[in-house]
């Protein structure tokens, strides 16, 4: 093989690290020549040959190199509880089944869930990533979002709207027998169907939008204010997203699809003199989408606040994705800030024996410096709006990720850095700002050291019940540390329900992701050794007996067991109060196999805590958790 020791240098330059120890055997597993000169061509250089090489390497010398930021901690969470430690529900919220949606979770969903769970003691709702997504069946997924900026109108109350009063069109249409049949069938169904919810959305919401501006009197010009200050704060921001919108409509309905890399040329660049005449010539479009967004930022807003008033003292906990699509607006707006020619995912593991491809293209470590960094600030303020915590899905992403070629497998990516040091400061700056926690999702092969360097940093760190083992089974509760967020699994693992039997198996042996009989008879033996270490650790802390084994039990019993932790922060599911069994997510099966995260749950939410099993988990959680607690609520049968 041919020496490249200047595309080695070039490649460390710009953080191509040389290698990983697989989490598979611990060998170390280099990174080939090939790999690099792809990722480095990712990052807009060319290293075909050592000239190309030298060449780069000249330009980087040429360059000033930025001074690290000081370390400013985030606000970390003995300033924001003291002493306390908490608790608090974790829902994917369009998964809420209620009669008040669209048959697909909303905020009003959110607003009762908060009262109920504050009547209990919590002191915060989790909730899966808003950011606005393709509406389109079997496309749905809110950790792949066309921006992480703003949020996906699915989410927004049409009964919160306060036009609604004033709006005789929509009333006609809720009133009308076709669209209540529609209705019915959205609220009845297992699965989420995003189309068709949105259609139904936009119904309603269209002529709101529309009474919004033609209604006269001081009340409505306070609102039409409210709106323009909205506008003003959000600036390019939401203009160019709005225009994505309008555009992706408008080319999905030509059939160039909605991926702005299949538009015609001109359109693909925001700022080209097509784009300004497209928005100018449906301007009524552009400035619904827009309209969308302030009133789904009023009524979050609205829901955190009522939220607080009822005792919540952390309020809602929002999820940050890690990554955008690449033919969303994100990419469409920001282009130069995102390496071409790559995607992020992760290298094999137990897991996933391939590797993960997660096909978002990585945001460019060079452009995250300095100015460039505007953008992450944007990020986490956008996600910080009308909540006090923020979850960091693989927060590694912090240090480093792992970059796959174009057209290459799992196994031929490697890890790049990120300037860690310029994106932990404007965390801690936001964090500081927003008197809010931030919690780092450090799951799964993450370096030695890392949790505990980001618990220094103010950060929570993340631990699962399910993956806290060591050799002698599942780990002891005080062996949990304080700064963390403890959970049973998490939206890629099977809920509770599920572990207690073999329906997560048998499924994932359907779609096909379990090969064969044999490979699910493995499976199974594996499924009931941690089953029996799993009633041995709770039996060894006295809080299963031998003579309930049940579902419900274990479930209380887990339950139990992390309120004994020192964790602060506990996350208790909706799904595992609800009993649900199916897993929301399986990972690595196309939707074609299966429609991941369609599930709704089969339990109103406005009933789930009234449950003879969510009794029993939510009376596991001690005093000391929840010392506001009502508690009048009665089991149901």
């Amino acid at each position: 093989m041919t020496s490249r020791p200047r595309l080695r240098e070039l490649s460390a330059r710009l953080g191509i690290e040389d290698g990983y120890e697989s989490a598979l055997d611990g060998a170390w597993v280099p990174t080939p020549d090939t790999t690099r000169e792809a990722l480095v061509a990712a990052m807009g250089f060319e290293a075909g040959s050592e000239q190309e090489a030298e060449r780069a390497l000249s330009h980087l010398a040429e360059e000033p190199k930025p001074a690290d930021p000081p370390a400013t901690r985030c606000f970390d969470v003995d300033e924001k509880l003291g002493a306390r430690a908490v608790f608090g529900l974790w829902t994917n919220l369009y998964s809420v089944r209620s009669t008040r949606s669209l048959g697909f979770g909303h905020v009003g969903d959110l607003a009762e869930l908060a009262r109920r769970a504050a009547s209990e003691g919590a002191a915060f709702i989790g909730l899966n990533p808003l950011h606005a997504t393709t509406h389109r069946a079997g496309r749905f997924c809110p950790y792949d979002p066309v921006s992480r900026v703003f949020r996906d109108p699915l989410y927004i109350d049409a009964a919160r709207v306060p036009e609604l009063d004033f709006c005789a069109e929509t009333r006609r249409v809720l009133g009308s027998a076709r669209f209540r049949t529609r209705l019915s069938s959205l609220r009845q169904a297992a699965r989420i169907d995003v189309a068709r919810v949105e259609d139904s959305l936009y119904e309603l919401l269209r002529p709101l939008h529309a009474t919004f501006h033609g209604r006269e009197g001081d009340r409505a010009d306070a609102r039409r204010r409210a709106f323009e200050r909205y506008r003003a704060e959000r600036g390019e921001h939401l203009t160019g997203f709005a225009r994505f919108l309008a555009l992706a409509d408008h080319f999905e309905a030509a059939g160039a699809g909605r991926d702005w890399h299949t538009w015609p040329e001109p359109y693909r660049d925001p700022s080209s003199e097509a784009v300004r005449s497209f928005a100018r010539a449906h301007d009524r479009v552009v400035d619904f989408h827009e309209w969308v967004q302030f009133e789904l930022d009023r009524q979050l807003g609205e829901v955190a606040r009522e939220a607080s008033d009822a005792g919540l003292s952390i309020g809602l906990c929002t999820d940050l994705a890690l990554g955008s699509s690449g033919g969303g607006s994100d990419t469409w707006c920001r282009r130069e800030l995102f390496a071409r020619g790559a995607s992020v995912g992760a290298p094999p593991d137990a897991f996933s024996r391939e590797g993960q491809n997660w096909c978002f293209p990585p945001l460019h470590p060079r452009a995250l410096r300095g100015a460039g960094g505007d953008f992450w600030s944007l990020l986490i303020e956008a996600n910080l709006r009308h909540a006090g915590a923020l979850r960091l899905d693989h927060a590694l992403g912090l240090r480093r990720l792992f970059w796959i070629p174009d057209g290459a497998t799992p196994r031929e990516g490697a890890y790049v850095r990120q300037p860690e040091a310029e994106l932990t400061a404007r965390l801690a700056e936001a964090s500081r700002r927003r008197r809010a926690l931030i919690v780092g999702e450090d799951l799964g092969t993450v370096p030695r050291g890392f949790s505990e360097e980001i618990q220094e940093r103010g950060l929570l760190s993340t631990r699962v019940l399910l993956f806290e083992r060591d050799g002698d089974g599942f780990r002891p509760a005080g062996r949990y540390p304080a700064a963390c967020l403890a959970t049973a699994n998490t939206h890629d693992l099977p809920p509770l329900a599920a572990l207690s039997g073999e329906s997560d198996l048998e499924l994932r042996r359907r779609v096909g992701q379990i090969p064969d009989d044999a490979a699910l008879e493995i499976l199974r033996s594996e499924r009931r050794d941690d089953q029996g270490a799993l009633a041995k650790r709770l039996m060894r802390d006295g809080l299963l007996g031998p003579d309930d084994l049940s579902s419900e039990a274990l479930a209380a019993a887990v339950t139990g067991f992390l309120d004994g932790t020192p964790a602060r922060l506990l996350g208790i599911a909706l799904d595992d109060l609800a009993g649900e069994d199916e897993p929301i997510n399986l990972p690595g099966v196309a939707a074609d196999r299966h429609p991941s995260w369609t599930r709704r749950m089969r339990i109103p939410v406005d009933a789930i805590l009234t449950t003879k099993r969510a009794r029993r988990m939510l009376s596991a959680v001690g005093p000391q958790r929840r010392p506001h607690a009502v508690g009048q609520t009665t089991a149901s049968n």
